[in-house]
């Protein structure tokens, strides 16, 4: 499904190639630096941000809720973008400022408690995974973490052992892409084997959508969470989800809003039954304007395209880096992905990206504190993580191979 795309069919927008020189030419960002940090916050292009500030004026000038009202249509038409871009319908979307506040209001909503389990991969994130052990500590949620297999990925037969004798619901809290490597976790046989069990499966694809091609009904979650400001390159502040169709029935919601809510009698109410019964009535509209330009745009490029071209990038880099001494690259095996960490030797990861930076090379450290299940566990301190996007050329690649080698040959003298 796309949209914006007349003319155009599957097949010719596969073998249709990224267009560097174009999209550098419409992010103003990738001019005199080296922008490594789409999974930390991608470059937003001119139009994003010329939609956000339009929409600022337009405030200025009549105030916040009439000029919300003329924006209507363009909000409406965000929830069919991060539809299409998910293979999921407008109705099973709901809009958030984080990814974070989505996972929250879907796991409140699930109502877990004493006796439910909740399985969770090496591979989660703190705010994920901090979630779950607050479920655990002070709700009663039997939590476990599932061990990885030779691949670096989530064990299947150790996830199916747990499912088959877990008591009460089960919720299997998985990740696509963590921030802490470029795994890719098997989701789809994640996903299927939660179906078979009768399980619940929330992904977290905060570093996947935009990055690689998904379709919600192939990966077989129950939910997804993700954000605006990562490889879909819109403004901080955004996040949607995927919530599939009858997901809550029965439920009902854990903080119902005037968004998604009618207040019918002294103690009743009514709930709006889609996605949208887990927003709440504020938010930013010119932020949501942004992030609807930046999913038009993700759809544009096309997502087999974008995927094509961010694990290619990733391979050279990983290639590149491997080649120079004093440095190892991070990734598990199981890594497919335009995502890529490593360490230089005698080089904290936090002094590594401080180097980059002062030649205007981004990157980031990732500390064990923001994934302790995975790098804590494999006893890692911190991972340099650098992660492309399409608006990085060749120079962008040479001038960070090029700066890493000298950062290992200085700290091996």
């Amino acid at each position: 499904m796309t949209i914006g795309l007349e003319g155009d069919t599957s097949a010719s927008l596969r073998a249709r190639p990224i267009d560097v020189s174009a999209e550098r030419s419409r992010t103003i960002g990738a001019a005199g630096r080296h922008y490594f940090n789409a999974a930390g916050s991608g470059l937003m292009t001119d139009a994003v941000i010329e939609a956000m500030v339009l929409h600022l004026r337009l405030e200025q000038r009549m105030g916040g809720y009439e000029a919300a009202t003329l924006r209507a249509p363009e909000l409406a038409a965000g929830y069919e973008a991060a539809a299409a871009l998910l293979g999921a319908r407008p109705d099973e979307i709901a809009f958030f400022d984080s990814a974070t506040s989505g996972l929250r209001a879907v796991f409140d909503a699930l109502r877990l408690g004493d006796g439910d389990t909740v399985l969770a991969p090496r591979s989660s994130y703190v705010s994920q995974a901090l979630r779950m052990l607050a479920l655990s500590r002070y709700d009663g949620v039997r939590l476990r973490i599932i061990e990885t297999d030779g691949t670096g990925a989530m064990d299947l037969d150790a996830l199916e052992s747990e499912l088959a004798s877990a008591p009460g619901r089960t919720v299997i809290s998985a990740v696509h892409i963590p921030t802490s490597s470029g795994l890719v976790e098997p989701v789809a046989e994640i996903g299927a084997l939660g179906r078979r069990y009768g399980a619940l499966t929330v992904l977290d694809a905060t570093q996947s959508v935009g990055h690689l091609e998904i379709d919600v009904t192939l990966l077989d979650c129950d939910a997804l969470v993700t954000t605006g400001r990562k490889y879909v390159r819109g403004p901080r502040g955004t996040g949607f989800v995927y919530l599939r169709a009858g997901m809550l029935d029965g439920i009902g919601g854990w903080a119902p809003d005037v968004r998604g809510s009618v207040w019918t009698g002294a103690e009743e109410w009514t709930m709006d039954d889609t996605a949208r019964r887990l927003e709440t009535w504020e938010f930013s509209v010119a932020a949501r304007l942004g992030l609807g330009v930046a999913l038009g745009e993700a759809i544009e490029r096309g997502a087999a395209q974008t995927e094509a071209h961010l694990v290619s990038s990733g391979t050279r880099l990983r290639d590149g880096l491997a080649d120079i001494a004093g440095v190892s690259v991070t990734d598990p095996r199981a890594s497919p992905s335009g995502l890529v960490t490593f360490t230089v030797d005698g080089v904290a990861g936090k002094g590594v990206s401080a180097q980059l930076r002062e030649a205007r090379i981004d990157s980031i450290s990732v500390p064990a504190g923001h994934a302790q299940w995975d790098l804590g566990a494999r006893g890692l301190a911190s991972v340099v993580r650098v992660s492309p996007h399409v608006y990085n050329d060749d120079d962008d690649t040479a001038a960070l191979l090029r700066h890493v080698a000298g950062i290992a040959r200085e700290a091996s003298r």
